[in-house]
């Protein structure tokens, strides 16, 4: 079986084998696995208290009046889309008309 891995975590793989601890690429994932399984109870808590963290925040910004009111399926769905279009494209940065000006007198 053959994994690809992004760059950083191929460096990260490399770093763990340089130490000595570890003979080869294999092995370092192999021990992350095992990690994986034993602590999987333990991630899942983590995951879990960092998603109350942010339904806390959210629900927060609700009670401060901070929320977006969505008034139809077409909105929310639009609302959607836009966030999509963000997440697809993170190198881009999507100004408002009138925060162009804001811009001119930082740059």
């Amino acid at each position: 079986m053959h994994i690809s891995l992004i760059p950083e975590l191929e460096s990260r793989v490399k770093a763990k084998v340089a130490t000595g601890y570890y003979n080869n690429a294999s092995e370092v994932i192999r021990e992350a696995l095992r990690f994986m399984e034993l602590h999987e109870d333990w991630i899942h808590e983590i995951k879990l208290a960092r998603l109350r963290e942010q339904l806390k925040v959210g629900v927060d910004q609700l009670d401060r009046g901070e929320g977006i009111a969505v008034e139809s399926r077409s909105a929310l769905d639009t609302w959607f889309d836009d966030i999509q279009l963000i997440l697809m494209a993170p190198h881009r940065l999507i100004i408002a008309p009138a925060a162009k000006n804001d811009l001119k007198a930082v740059y």
